[in-house]
């Protein structure tokens, strides 16, 4: 295998002519703002499978109540917070398909247009640039892309 070890990054990941530093900066931050939301999301199915889950436990609570001879809390159980809305009007799988309409999905799409717009659709440019000036040429643990990664009997032991 060739090693392109000091070529820089891929197509993919090389600034597009007159992408300014400001520019690649700002879709940084953007993608840096986008990155938390997806973190802020995964949090939010987090509360809609815990949510459910605890839901379900309470058919068993019923069950044990009822088992234990105490029907009255079995009953206030089922009653009043089996299945209840987690905000007026919603259970949590609502509040996350409000939370994807409304906010996630277009964060989204505004991301990928300006990426596409105003850097010909390359992704991750600011950290492309920060890995170049953070990596040593010639190391074997810090090319400049995975398919300067050398295989076989040349590879040098790391361990």
């Amino acid at each position: 295998m060739t090693r392109r070890d000091d070529a820089g990054p891929d197509h993919a990941h090389q600034r597009p002519d007159g992408v300014s530093d400001l520019t690649v900066e700002a879709l940084g931050s953007l993608s840096k703002a986008l990155e938390t939301v997806e973190r802020a999301r995964g949090h939010l199915y987090g509360f809609h499978q815990l949510t459910g889950t605890a839901d379900l436990e309470l058919d068993r609570a019923v069950r044990l109540l009822r088992a234990a001879g105490h029907d009255g809390w079995a009953e206030r159980v089922e009653e009043d917070i089996l299945g209840r809305n987690v905000i007026p009007g919603h259970w949590t799988f609502q509040i996350v398909e409000a939370y994807d309409r409304t906010y996630y999905e277009p964060f989204m799409s505004l991301e990928r247009q300006a990426v596409g717009t105003l850097a010909a659709g390359r992704q991750h440019l600011y950290e492309a640039e920060m890995k170049e000036a953070r990596r040593t040429a010639g190391h074997p643990d810090h090319v400049a892309r995975p398919d300067d990664l050398r295989c076989g009997d040349d590879a040098p032991d790391r361990q």
